[in-house]
Parts: C-alpha cells; structure tokens; sequence
C-alpha cells in the first residue's frame, strides 16, 4: 500500500509532465501554421491568360456576284397553225427532234384548193377579155363623137365600161392572190430551226384556220435565262450603288455564269439583254431575261439553274475565315478581342460563302480583332492574349469549316 504523502507527490509529478507535453505541442502546431499564415497573406497566384490568334479587320474591293434562281426558256417557241380549213392528209415531220427551217411539218388536202385557184386564174382570163372589148369600145366612139355621131353619153358610157372592166380584172387577180396563198398554205412548214413538240392532231382530223394548234417548234439555241429579282435586294443595291459601296456599270453591261442543279458550271457566259419596266405585283420581283449561246442543247425549256450577275464590285468587302462565324440562338456572331484585351461578343450579318471565307455586311468595322483561333479556350469578359492569325499555319490548315447558312 501507497503511503499517502508519495501518492500525493506522483500525481503532482504527472499534472506537470501533462502541462509540459500540452505546452509543446501547443508550439509545434503554432510553428507549423506561421507559414500557412504567411502564404494567405500575401497575393494569390495569377490567373492563366488564354492565347488566341486574331485578325485584324480590313476592308477590299472584291466582285460583287449575287446569285438567283432562274429558268430556262426557248428563245423563240413558235405555235404551228394552219392557215386554211381543211382535212388534215399527212404528219410529215419526226416528232420530238430537231427540225430546219423550210423542213415540211403538215400536208392539208390541196385538191379543193387547187379548184379554187383555177377558178381565179379563169376569172382573171375573163376580166382581161372584157377590158379588150371596153377599150375597143372607146375607141370606136371617141372618132364619132367629133362626127357628132355618136352622143356625149354614148361616149360616157364606154368610158365607164373601160373603168369597170379594169376594176374586175384587179378584183380576178386579187381573189387569184387569196386562192394561190390558200393552196401554197396546204403545205406547212418550219418557220424556224428548232426542237419540235409532239403533234396535237393527226390524219383525218378537220383542222380550223387559225384556231387548232398543230404543234411549238422550240427555238433552243440561243436559249433565254429569266431571273425574278426580289423587290428588297434591288432597293438595298441601289442604295449601294448611290452610296459608292457598289461599283456599277450600267444594268446592260451585266453578264451571267449558270450553275446547273448538279452543280456543274455552264461553259458559256450569258449576256443581259432584258429588263422588265416595273415589278409583278403577284410576287413583288423584277424580271430579268439573260441570253446564253446553247450549241449542245444542254439548256431545255423550263430548266431551273442558278445563275449568278458579274460585273459589280464591292469597293467595302469585309471578308473574314469561315472558322471564326459562330451560330448562336440570334444567328451568326463572332468573338472581338477589345481595348482592354477582354473577349466581347458581336453579333455579325454573314451574307455570302466566298471560298472559305464569309462576306460580312454589318457588325464589324475595320480595325477590329476577330478571333480564329481558340475559340474553345475563351469565353464573354475573359482576358486573353491576342496574337496575329497566319493563314498558313498548321492550325489553319487542320481548320474545319463550320456549314453555311
């Protein structure tokens, strides 16, 4: 058993060593969180800056091209009809092909035709005796009438006959005009080198002058191209034009380039050669008509094709690389690196594709920075460091372009 006084001295014993380990620790900790504090002090460490490859804005003078729908038409469809009522006898020509002019298309039934003008060939023959025997009778009176003979009337009255035969005979040989036409039109022909359409009536069938339509020939080559301008573009292209931005050189100085529906570009270049006065008030276009040369026949009646206008220029063209147009909810933007090095977002009108490259008409003006590069790596308000695109680059040639509009 403990004695008391030495139990007394233990535990005193143990309270100092518990004060002295507490006392340490207690300075071990407070040593290891001076350089904890020390570091919270001080400044927080930078925040990384983002590198992105811009272009500077700039403007050129580029062709202004734009482009249209339009559709092609024959530039000469001509109806065949027959002149004369008759009995259709024969369908001379190949349908659907090729045919020249003077080439034989329809044969009426000449044979009543053929009387007709014998009959004012015969007319004629009668008219001529009759002026033979007026003027034989004037000049047997005329003499007589000095003899006093003959009375002032009876002289009149052989006048009057020499007058009226001559007018039958005119009257003969115009209606001997009238059958001759009748009789020569029996045979109908090309009026025009073309494409013919399939025949609406065949053998047998009683055909009516000037009404029933036998057939078109299609006039193919040149072909006519007839484009529908819309009202708005071509009061903003007049506003261009009284402004300099569009150099212009008078609308019959225009040509065309077709592109076909497959996406082949035509050879030959058209000429503009018609421009309606007004507007149609069904569809609030303007019409334009362009001339190709069509030597192949490749162009047909009612083809759609593209084609676009040359010979305008934009002195303003602000083009910029396709990578850098975005699409967002309110349409096309880009990225714009700001005076103070900060991403600031611009809403941009992307008009036209020029090769890899968009036709910008609003939203930039020159001297701004437009991001291409690093697109990924920035967003709004972010501070960047902004150094020049090469087009040349590797990234630029790995570079994907976003899909038109």
């Amino acid at each position: 058993m403990i004695p008391e006084g030495r139990l007394v001295r233990n535990m005193n014993t143990q309270k100092r060593i518990t004060k002295l380990t507490i006392g340490t620790l207690g300075l071990v900790l407070g040593l290891a969180w001076l350089p904890g504090c020390k570091q919270e002090a001080g400044s927080a460490p930078a925040q990384q800056i983002s590198q992105v490859e811009v272009i500077t804005v700039t403007t050129q003078t580029i062709p202004d091209e734009p482009e249209f729908i339009g559709r092609a038409e024959a530039s000469r469809p001509v109806e065949i009809r027959s002149q004369v009522t008759g009995l259709l006898k024969a369908v001379l020509y190949p349908e659907g092909r090729d045919v020249k002019k003077g080439d034989r298309l329809y044969q009426i039934d000449p044979v009543p035709f053929q009387a007709a003008a014998s009959r004012a060939k015969a007319r004629i023959a009668e008219a001529e005796a009759r002026v033979v025997q007026a003027q034989q009778d004037l000049a047997r009176v005329k003499p007589l009438l000095e003899e006093q003979a003959v009375s002032q009337k009876d002289v009149d009255d052989a006048v009057a006959g020499d007058l009226t035969a001559k007018a039958l005979l005119q009257g003969a040989k115009a209606e001997f005009i009238k059958a001759k036409f009748d009789l020569d039109n029996t045979l109908i022909t090309a009026p025009i080198d073309g494409l013919s359409e399939r025949s609406r009536y065949y053998e047998g069938r009683l055909v009516s002058a000037q009404t029933d339509l036998l057939t078109v020939v299609h006039r193919v080559d040149p072909m006519y191209v007839v484009v529908s301008v819309p009202e708005t573009f071509i009061l903003k292209r007049r506003r261009d034009i009284e402004s300099k931005k569009i150099t212009h050189p008078g609308v019959y100085q225009l040509r065309g380039r077709l592109t076909l529906m497959d996406d082949s570009v035509y050879p030959d270049e058209g000429i503009l050669d018609l421009l309606e006065p007004g507007l149609r008030t069904e569809t609030g276009s303007r019409q334009t008509r362009i001339t190709f040369p069509n030597p192949k026949r490749t162009l047909l009646p009612g083809q759609f094709v593209k084609v676009r206008f040359t010979g305008d220029s934009n002195t303003e063209a602000i083009l910029i690389p396709q990578r850098a147009v975005m699409q967002g909810p309110q349409g096309p933007f880009v990225y714009v690196v700001g005076q103070d090095e900060k991403i600031d977002i611009r809403d941009v009108a992307a008009s036209d594709w020029k090769g890899d490259q968009w036709l910008i008409d609003g939203g930039l003006k020159t001297g701004d920075r437009v991001v291409v590069n690093g697109l990924m790596k920035v967003g709004p308000g972010a501070p960047v460091k902004a150094v020049p695109w090469s087009p040349t680059g590797p990234t630029a040639a790995n570079a994907v372009p976003l899909p038109s509009q």
